[in-house]
């Protein structure tokens, strides 16, 4: 049996990464919170994938900044991975759990190549889908394949790997009566030697059946799945439409695409007295907002009405106005069909206007909002409103400028604000912030709720002793403390995180 070819070796020490990789992630996570081990599960994954696709970096790029664009989104993938050794906000812990798998497939597809549509296109999705379920199914039959050559077959494979395998088995079984005398007698020999012997027995005591079996599944899951994302990549089955006849299918999809686009189009006559009855009420809901809300930032509120009450009839339906603008926004950029020069300017100012009084109701609720808090407190859900506003506020900014700028890429520019807005979220950590704006909110009220600071993460301690230090008269400071660190297990090294370590020291 001849020697496999170099392109065969590799593909056989990809399937031994991979192994490597699934039993590196039983390891790291198999009862075992997360922490620095999401970072090092990420980089061993991608130790893998570079190795996989190394020499097909180059070449061709279906759509324009590819290469780039799959560099940059390596970023997030780094930052979303430290996340979990920096903090310990349980709320992005989870929703990590999906943007993070969400990044590396979208940062692996585009820079292998792997779609010929770019990435704020929404068909891209179509390819991500393709490589994360349908791709690993398809080539599942592979690694059994490279197994099943492993194997010996026909009496000539004592020269062959396998044959080199059996002999190092036989060297070992030759051995084992050997080292076992030997142990023996070096035991007896050194007491040192021997306890080192003794402790043996004692890394598997904490082992079980059934847990030795989830490890080894989980492992073989692993192993199997990520060989197969990787097969997918480098043989990716392109599903396009490649017939004989494609030119005459493409004039009939042209001609159906053209009837669909007029068919849905919207009279330009009809959309602008929509967007003109909107706007009037927005108009004048922004003029209230000037006399009344700008005056309660400075505790003129109106007359009979409470912190609370103005509050929580103010924001939430604020915001809920602002996305249904979203909705008429799309349409008025998309859907509105064309006219003369003139219409098209007066399109464009009604949906500037749209977007002005937006922003407006968005800072209204953003005030109401901070009154509500100034009255109750900071909590986690008060915040992540506040940052959803201002992701809002932006988002239509973008869309000013996409009004009257026509080639501007408003799927790219939503797609990079949203990646960004939510790596602010995570770094902004959160409970801190939290806990720093209680604190100084005790200042001016003399008012803490300290058993919902005993709710949040060890992100909040560092808060909490500074705050013990200043105000020694608050007692309960030390039990909410305590109730914190009293929620932390037993953690080995894979689950190290900064904001554990920083809260015992």
């Amino acid at each position: 049996m001849r020697d496999p070819a170099p392109w065969q070796r590799k593909y056989s020490y990809m399937l031994a990464y991979a192994c490597l990789f699934g039993l590196l992630v039983q390891y790291l996570f198999i009862g075992r919170p997360a922490g620095i081990s999401v970072f090092l599960s990420v980089a061993g994954f991608y130790g893998l994938y570079f190795y996989s696709i190394k020499g097909r970096l180059g070449g061709f790029e279906p759509w324009k900044g590819q290469s780039t664009a799959g560099w940059l989104l390596m970023v997030p993938v780094g930052l979303l991975a430290l996340t979990y050794g920096l903090f310990a906000n349980n709320f992005f812990h989870l929703l990590n759990m999906i943007a993070l798998p969400l990044c590396i497939v979208m940062q692996t597809v585009v820079l292998s190549r792997n779609s010929k549509h770019a990435w704020y296109h929404a068909t891209f999705l179509q390819d991500m889908v393709r490589h994360v379920i349908s791709s690993p199914i398809t080539y599942l039959p592979v690694p059994f394949g490279m197994l099943k050559a492993w194997l010996p077959s026909g009496s000539n494979h004592k020269d062959s790997s396998w044959g080199k395998v059996v002999k190092v088995l036989a060297g070992l079984l030759l051995a084992a009566p050997i080292l076992f005398i030997v142990i023996g007698l070096l035991a007896s020999a050194d007491q040192i030697f021997f306890s080192w012997i003794a402790e043996i027995p004692t890394w598997f005591s904490g082992l079980s059946i059934g847990e030795s079996v989830g490890r080894i599944v989980l492992a073989v899951v692993i192993t199997l799945y990520t060989f197969c994302y990787m097969w997918g990549l480098l043989f990716p089955k392109v599903i396009e439409a490649s017939h004989p006849f494609d030119s005459q299918k493409n004039e009939t999809a042209a001609a159906t695409e053209v009837i669909v686009r007029n068919k849905a189009q919207l009279d330009p006559i009809t959309a602008g007295t929509l967007l003109v009855c909107v706007n009037v009420v927005y108009v004048l809901f922004a003029i209230i907002q000037f006399s009344y809300l700008f005056g309660a930032a400075d505790g003129l509120l109106p007359s009979g009405v409470a912190y609370a009450e103005y509050a929580r009839r103010g924001f939430a339906e604020l915001v809920v106005v602002a996305l249904i603008n979203v909705s008429l926004l799309f349409p008025g950029l998309h859907w509105i069909r064309s006219s003369s020069p003139l219409g098209e300017k007066i399109r464009k100012v009604l949906l500037t206007l749209l977007v002005t009084c937006t922003i407006v109701m968005l800072i209204s609720a953003y005030g109401r909002l901070s009154l509500y808090e100034e009255a109750y407190g900071f909590t986690q859900t008060r915040l992540l409103v506040h940052g959803f506003m201002i992701f809002l506020g932006i988002l239509f900014i973008l869309a000013f400028f996409r009004i009257w700028i026509e080639k501007m890429s408003m799927s790219r520019a939503y797609i990079t604000t949203a990646i960004l807005a939510y790596l602010v979220m995570n770094y902004m950590n959160l409970d801190h912030r939290i806990a720093i704006n209680n604190m100084e909110r005790y200042e001016k009220t003399g008012v803490i709720d300290l058993e919902y600071l005993g709710r949040l993460s060890t992100d909040v301690v560092p808060a909490l002793k500074e705050l013990k230090v200043k105000h020694p008269e608050l007692s309960s400071v030390q039990q909410t403390i305590d109730r914190v660190m009293s929620d932390q297990k037993n953690k080995t090294w894979p689950s190290w995180n900064l904001s554990s370590y920083r809260a015992n020291r």
